[in-house]
């Protein structure tokens, strides 16, 4: 039987049944539908609405039908609309018509609120463990692998050398402030709508501050309007999501390109990598090609989403039973893109050789115009001198490191004989030394940085 057929005497058509029914896909919410309704079962034998045996015997049901769903024994039938319907349903046909009292002064409205947010706060907790496996794993490797030097790119193309560990850290960065930004607005979400009714509230004198406690919600939506109505937090979810997948698609261009074999500087395990059908010398990255794909389509759903929110009337709409599907596709796909991206990092070859071989001298032309800073000649005399220096060398068809002594005095009186020190690689990044630089101390900094915040939360 339906929650609200009372009203109705004509029959649904069928086609419409489909097209208003979620069970299909809320059923994800099983466990979190069937443990707020113990909470509210105890709620309503505090406020004398049901006697304790009665609570105790809608509880005890209720944990029969978590058991059911988690050991997948859960019998759905064809009259099961949603996942309220379905649970209430089963527990009828377990301990009687008692269950019947325990939707007493609840809604459908604000039992789903409650649902989705108890269902979410347990994924973002999946997730923050997936996010800070992948955060741990940069900054091994980054750790491990610090004596390696690589091309740094602007505009990809070559500019200045940095360490391989710098480029790892600068993605595992970005992952900690996305890492940040899921705690805060799990912080934000995890309020207590139950309580809330329909729209105007419950009538039965509810201890919704109890069932916040029992829940683990920090707090009440303070509003019964707003409780049922809002989906501000699915909407910042699926926003925060692609902005994750922002990152995680440009950590994959970036290694897409440097496993090409322009450049050779890493190689993919096979494990997350396929061939060709046609030519079987081919080894394509597609892992990373797969989670660059997912971003556009995580964003698609945030969008789409959007677009669903923004002409709504208060409170509750129907319309808001699109915030499902688009958030459970969005939290299957970011959790296997993150289980992949720290597969690849965890199991991705480099070639410290390539990377070397792809430094080229022309790329410490900074560190003659900072050379002469040092000799006392203001930056933007020094920008130009050390142009100059590369437009002779190029004219020459030499590396600027050919230039002799007095080929650089001509181009200005500051050069001494210690130019020659300049071209040296590990030299350059090592005079990079503030904090966040690309020398050695300044990354095994950012390193000691990350594993203290990792400890921390």
């Amino acid at each position: 039987m339906s929650l609200w057929g009372g009203r109705f005497t004509g029959a649904v058509d069928p086609v419409m049944y489909e097209f208003n029914q979620s069970f299909k896909f809320d059923q994800r919410m099983a466990l979190a539908d069937a443990t707020a309704s113990q909470t509210y079962a105890r709620a309503l034998a505090m406020s004398g609405v049901i006697t304790v045996d009665e609570c105790n015997t809608l509880v005890e049901g209720l944990e029969t039908v978590k058991t059911e769903w988690t050991t997948k024994a859960f019998v759905a039938k064809q009259s099961d609309e949603d996942i309220h319907t379905a649970n209430e349903r089963r527990l009828g046909e377990l301990v009687g018509s008692v269950a019947g009292k325990l939707h007493t002064g609840r809604s459908r409205n604000d039992q789903v609120a409650t649902d989705m947010r108890l269902w979410l706060r347990t994924e973002a907790e999946s997730i923050r463990d997936l996010l800070k496996a992948l955060i741990q794993c940069a900054t091994a490797r980054a750790e491990a692998e610090i004596d390696v030097l690589m091309p740094g790119y602007t505009h990809l193309q070559r500019a200045q050398p940095i360490r391989w560990s710098h480029f790892l850290l600068s993605h595992a960065w970005a992952w900690q402030a996305d890492l940040e930004r899921l705690i805060q607005l799990t912080d934000r979400f995890n309020k207590l709508p139950l309580g809330s009714g329909a729209l105007a509230g419950n009538p039965f004198g509810i201890d919704r501050e109890f069932m916040a406690q029992d829940l683990g919600f920090s707090g009440l939506v303070p509003n019964s309007l707003y409780a049922v109505s809002d989906r501000d937090f699915v909407a910042e979810f699926m926003g925060w999501a692609s902005l994750t997948m922002v990152h995680l698609s440009r950590v994959s261009e970036d290694l897409i390109i440097y496993s090409s074999g322009e450049f050779g500087f890493v190689q993919l395990a096979d494990a997350y990598s396929t061939g060709s059908s046609l030519m079987p010398q081919k080894k394509n990255p597609d892992s990373l090609e797969l989670i660059r794909g997912k971003s556009g389509r995580v964003f698609g759903n945030h969008a789409g989403f959007m677009m669903t929110l923004k002409g709504l009337p208060s409170t509750y709409n129907k319309d808001l039973q699109e915030d499902k599907e688009p958030l459970f596709d969005t939290v299957d796909n970011l959790s296997g893109c993150l289980q992949i991206m720290t597969g690849v990092l965890s199991t991705l070859k480099i070639n410290p050789a390539k990377m070397k071989a792809a430094l080229s001298v022309d790329m410490l032309a900074t560190d003659i115009a900072e050379y002469l800073v040092r000799k006392g000649v203001p930056f933007r005399e020094t920008h130009h001198i050390a142009g100059r220096a590369i437009k002779v060398a190029e004219d020459r068809g030499v590396q600027v490191s050919a230039l002799t002594h007095a080929d650089f005095l001509a181009l200005n009186p500051a050069f001494e004989s210690d130019i020659v020190a300049l071209w040296d690689f590990e030299r350059s990044v090592e005079t990079r030394n503030v904090a966040g630089g690309t020398s050695k101390s300044s990354v095994l900094g950012q390193v000691r940085g990350l594993k203290e915040w990792l400890s921390g939360i």
